[in-house]
């Protein structure tokens, strides 16, 4: 670790920044209006008489910095309420437009943009951009345009149309929409933006080099505006659903024995502007029924599976609550104190339900309310607070007839606070963050789920030489606190395994009340150029806990890296851009025991015919792994390395391609896997996608993990051989009648085996070598029974202990239908129909076209379906 440390300072003195021109800013003064246009996308009212056009487009990509394609003009008016932009998209062959129909922040054709910078911090930006037929694409950008927020969906006015010359779009932007200080509108960032479909040509009004190190601060400017003045939000949804249930009948069951049950539900969301540029965000009793399901997946490991969010309420704006201390993307990259899937989860309870017996228990936690404060000042204060209360959800116990309720999820509060400060033009930023988790629990919870966690943390980044370079640290500390048997449960948990017996650092304490730890990053990296270097080192103490809120997979760990990239984007030979990259890493515990060490390269290529091809690969030593055993000692597992490859035809196409496949293996044979997935996409016309996206893994393990027993006092580690086999699919229909107007369907058929054997347990999980670390059962030890295996090690006849069989087939399908009409901006209506089809059988063989034949079957697999209307109008009294 420390020579990785030393390179990686060797590498900031030594390496130079590469120093490009910035280009002059543009400047384009908008004008006033006395009477506003009709938003038609004809531009034939006296109002376009107003103010000047202007032009003057330079490329981005693919040739950054030459000549447009196609003229491109634009101009801004204004009046008291909104800004309105027009913009003519000259095209010498007009017919050529493409001209699709897809769902809002999905643009797959022609498209017009433009982005302001309201607060003029140089680093946030609001972009309003239109497909030529229609549909809407929105975004704000944080961080110098390094996050890009889709889900930000403003209330807004556009029309478009096509004509001999080319195609016209029409916009009516409320300032409402558009956060500002009173005061601030002498000056805004603006930055211009067409995509010519066919030629992959994206333009700017205002010039950005393709090594910027940031876009925001890049934009021109936007003047004339010195009157306006800022217009708070005020917008009330109430919404209503109608919802009917379907599944299979069960006699007897008093909450199932009908096979049906209908519901009415109610609720309100509200968009409110606090001050001129805070915003608060508020529901009560949401309702998420239209979100698509979490993909089918069959988890072995000992860690919890990360699910992205879905849910418009805590999509929208979550960048700014971001506080991530990983790096990369997957496992280690996920690390973050705020996951917002906490809230509304599953309930982590279970009734205590014995033999004739039976209990209704809630699929989710309902949420109560939730509010959410997110805004900016002009002198770059950021804030962002979130606000939850979820109700407390009991379960139904029916016992002959008598009816009792326990509790499976406590009353519970969540808080998130975060803010950040920017200074010398955000050249230097520092920020904090404060998480809470208040739960009130009862007798039947307090044995295994936190009364209270809270996390805190700050972070500073510093930009040098015109942003090229840059320096940031994050660190945060966490607390959690309940009861003895909790506390416990949290040590024995899988991030940590405080009673491993060879951890002689961080030890069980069965006494324990509550548990502290700290975790974060400082890197260092240079953004700018074809050459860009990046160093980081994350850690995370034994005892770091954000789980209540947060996400976290492992803590006690330290992990130095280096990385290079090399990025080529101008044209030449065969290829239109290329990128290389490589990293290096180690993994090492608090205890100072390198777990493993590791080197990673990847190679991206864009060809001249816009297809994409990309290889890359990664080999690690022999792992000292200190959870495998899952709460026993370190044990030396073999190194592994891996190998992928893909390709993919150009997107713009009716018909799109993209394959990948990978190959992972352990030395010693210990380890295979390989996972091969095809994407085929079609567009017949405008108006209709098809997407198909079959996959195929299969694997095998040595190791993979069976149970702990005891024998004379003695632990055994059991294992065995697994094969495994995985085929999913997906498919997606998108049907858009206009863009405001949508079907959506998907549905993916899910089949996993897996086949255990070989059973072992674990003698000396270091020897030296491989094969003389387990020890594998014999014939006359392991002796099959119905349903589980006893053990007779000393073959006398009788068993000394016995496990379970694991032999699995698990089969689903599920689908999910949604009609969508936004009649109207901020109202709509929803039509939505889910369903899940589920079945599982312990032989561990795959038979798939017989496995997914089951599942229709009525007799064996009747589905679970799920009918709603939700309609919701918007009163806005901006």
């Amino acid at each position: 670790m420390k020579r990785i440390l030393i390179t990686l300072i060797t590498l900031v003195l030594i390496l130079p920044g590469v120093t490009g021109q910035t280009p002059a800013k543009k400047q384009y003064k908008a004008a006033r209006l006395t009477t506003a246009p009709a938003i038609d996308g004809i531009l034939d009212d006296d109002a376009w008489k107003e103010g000047t056009w202007t032009d003057d487009f330079t490329q981005y990509e693919p040739f950054n910095g030459s000549k447009v394609s196609q003229r491109t003009e634009f101009k801004i008016l204004f009046d008291d309420d909104n800004l309105y932009a027009a913009f003519k998209a000259y095209d010498t062959s007009p017919d050529s437009i493409v001209n699709r129909l897809t769902r809002r922040d999905n643009p797959d054709g022609d498209l017009v943009a433009i982005v302001f910078d309201s607060f003029h911090d140089l680093r946030t930006g609001f972009l309003f951009g239109i497909t030529s037929s229609g549909v809407k694409y929105d975004q704000m950008f944080s961080n110098d345009g390094q996050n890009q927020d889709s889900s930000w969906d403003p209330n807004w006015w556009v029309k478009t149309s096509i004509n001999d010359e080319g195609w016209i779009a029409e916009m009516k932007i409320p300032f409402s929409q558009v956060r500002f200080e009173k005061n601030s509108g002498d000056i805004w960032g603006l930055e211009v933006a067409r995509v010519l479909y066919r030629k992959n040509e994206t333009t700017f009004w205002q010039h950005i080099p393709k090594d910027a190190p940031g876009i925001v601060h890049m934009f021109g400017e936007l003047a004339g505006l010195e009157q306006i003045k800022p217009r708070k939000i005020f917008d009330i949804t109430p919404y209503g659903v109608g919802k009917a249930e379907t599944f299979k009948a069960v006699p007897g069951n008093p909450f199932m024995e009908k096979g049906k049950k209908y519901g009415l539900n109610g609720g309100i969301d509200a968009k409110i502007g606090v001050t001129n540029n805070m915003t608060m965000d508020l529901t009560i009793n949401p309702d998420f029924g239209q979100v698509e399901a979490d993909p089918s997946q069959v988890n072995l490991s000992a860690y919890e599976t990360f699910f992205s969010e879905k849910r418009p309420f805590f999509i929208e704006g979550n960048n700014i609550t971001n506080f991530n201390i990983g790096i990369g993307d997957g496992d280690v990259g996920n690390d973050n104190l705020f996951y917002t899937r906490r809230i509304g989860r599953r309930p982590q309870g279970y009734p205590n339900v014995e033999e004739g017996m039976y209990a209704d228990v809630p699929n989710f936690t309902t949420i109560i309310g939730a509010a959410k404060l997110t805004g900016k000042t002009q002198n770059g204060l950021s804030v962002g607070f979130v606000e939850a209360v979820t109700s407390e959800e009991k379960a139904e116990i029916d016992n002959e007839g008598e009816r009792t309720f326990e509790t499976v999820e406590p009353l519970t509060n969540y808080v998130v606070g975060r803010v950040q400060k920017d200074f010398n033009e955000g050249k230097t930023i520092i920020g904090g963050i404060f998480t809470g988790t208040n739960r009130n629990l009862d007798t039947n919870l307090d044995d295994y789920m936190h009364k209270s966690a809270y996390s805190g943390g700050i972070d500073f980044a510093q930009y040098f030489k015109d942003k090229k370079w840059m320096f940031s640290i994050n660190t945060a500390l966490s607390q959690v606190n309940g009861t003895k048997e909790a506390l416990e449960i949290t040590q024995r948990s899988s991030a940590r395994y405080f009673q491993r017996p060879d951890k002689d650092y961080a030890m069980l304490d069965p006494n324990r009340t509550s548990l502290s730890g700290a975790g974060g990053k400082v890197q260092i990296a240079k953004n700018n150029g074809h050459l860009n270097l990046m160093g980081v080192v994350l850690w995370k103490t034994p005892g770091f806990e954000i789980n209540d809120l947060g996400y976290l997979q492992e803590a006690d760990r330290i992990m130095p890296i280096i990385w290079a990239g090399y990025n080529q984007w101008e044209p030449k030979g065969i290829y239109r851009r290329f990128n290389i990259n490589g990293d290096i890493f180690s993994i090492y515990n608090f205890g100072g025991v390198n777990i493993q060490t590791g080197f990673e390269g990847n190679v991206n290529v864009t060809l001249k015919n816009y297809w994409s091809v990309w290889t890359g690969g990664n080999i690690g030593t022999s792992s000292m792994d200190p959870s495998i055993l899952r709460g026993g000692p370190t044990m030396k597992t073999p190194g592994r390395y891996n190998a992928r490859v893909g390709f993919s035809t150009d997107s713009r196409k009716k018909l799109g391609l993209e394959f990948y496949t990978n190959f992972n293996n352990g030395f010693e044979d210990y380890y295979k896997n390989t996972y091969t997935g095809l994407d085929i996409s079609y567009k017949p016309t405008n108006y209709l996608k098809l997407t198909f996206s079959p996959g195929y893994s299969r694997s095998f393990s040595e190791l993979q993990y069976v149970t702990r027993r005891s024998l004379n006092e003695n632990d055994r580690y059991i294992f065995a051989s697994i094969d495994r086999t995985t085929i999913n699919a997906s498919l997606r229909i998108n049907v858009n009648v206009s863009p405001d107007l949508t079907l959506q369907y998907w549905g993916q058929p899910f089949v996993a085996s897996g086949r255990y054997y070989d059973h072992k347990y674990i003698l000396d999980p270091i020897a030296d070598k491989y094969r003389d670390r387990f020890h594998t059962y014999s014939e006359e030890q392991l002796i099959p029974q119905n349903g589980y295996y006893d053990l007779d090690e000393n073959m006398d006849g009788t068993a000394d202990y016995n496990f379970g069989k694991s032999d699995f087939n698990v089969q689903e399908f599920l689908s999910n239908l949604v009609v969508r009409w936004e009649y109207s901006p901020g109202s709509s209506v929803y039509f939505v129909w889910s369903q899940t089809r589920s079945g599982f059988n312990g032989t561990g063989n795959m038979d798939y076209f017989n496995d997914l034949g089951n599942l229709f079957n009525h007799d064996e697999n009747f589905p679970d379906n799920i009918f709603l209307i939700k309609f919701s109008y918007r009163f806005g009294l901006n």
